[in-house]
């Protein structure tokens, strides 16, 4: 069984950066695309990045172009996530989601394994 776990969230002020890892126990990593989704209190889980099986692709919803980029290592079985210039309205879980295939998946019900989240807070 596939587990993703999310780490490197935490409470910072608008302007700063944090970086977010989701590490993936097995061994098919390589073989999936993977995404980054967040969910703010009372809103739908939304995309914010993906990237393809060997990191030759990539995808940002428009909110974090420019801000946000996701990588992956597939020696470490691990996708980052690193956010600077963040800003009040980033606040929110963020999760990690595995594609069904080798391309990343910008719908919810697109990605089959989900981590448990890691909250981003930020403030003004």
């Amino acid at each position: 069984q596939v587990q993703l776990v999310e780490s490197g969230g935490g409470s910072v002020q608008a302007g700063d950066s944090l970086r977010l890892s989701c590490v993936y126990s097995g061994r098919t990593f390589g073989n999936y695309g993977m995404s980054w989704f967040r969910q703010a209190p009372g809103l739908e889980r939304e995309f914010v990045s993906g990237i393809t099986w060997n990191g030759g692709s990539a995808l940002y919803a428009n909110s974090v172009k420019g801000r946000f980029t996701i990588s992956r290592d597939n020696a470490k079985n691990t996708v980052y996530l690193q956010m600077n210039s963040l800003r009040p309205e980033d606040t929110a879980v963020y999760y990690c989601g595995r594609s069904m295939g080798s391309y990343y998946a910008t719908r919810e019900h697109e990605n089959d394994s989900w981590g448990q989240g890691t909250q981003v807070t930020v403030s003004s």
